[in-house]
């Protein structure tokens, strides 16, 4: 990583990589469908973060925070569809963490908007 620190570049880092051990753990309980779209979901967040870094214009680095928000979402329903559903591993932490991360993309959004 840069030597200078993004926070939320950083946060989304972390965040993909618990995604990736949780979908693991599902993966070996045979939870294919919900891991795969989970790990698709849960890892764009960040990729799409480190996207806007080079984005081409001020609509475009909103554009990619946008995608984000929406892959958030997306992350969202599938750990509360884990959450609630019987023998599926704890995901309390994550859900913690991506509402985290929620509220600081929405804040840069609005912050970009303003601009």
């Amino acid at each position: 990583m840069e030597a200078k620190e993004n926070v939320i570049i950083k946060l989304t880092f972390q965040f993909a990589l618990e995604i990736v051990k949780y979908c693991e753990d599902l993966q070996l309980t045979k939870k294919f469908v919900i891991a795969n779209q989970l790990l698709k979901s849960g890892t764009s967040i960040g990729a799409n973060i480190r996207e806007a870094q080079n984005a081409e214009s001020k609509a475009d680095f909103i554009h990619k925070f946008k995608i984000a928000a929406k892959e958030i979402e997306e992350t969202t329903y599938w750990l509360e569809l884990c959450k609630y559903s019987e023998n599926y591993p704890n995901t309390d932490e994550l859900i913690e963490q991506i509402n985290n991360i929620s509220r600081i993309v929405n804040k840069i959004i609005i912050t970009s908007k303003q601009k």
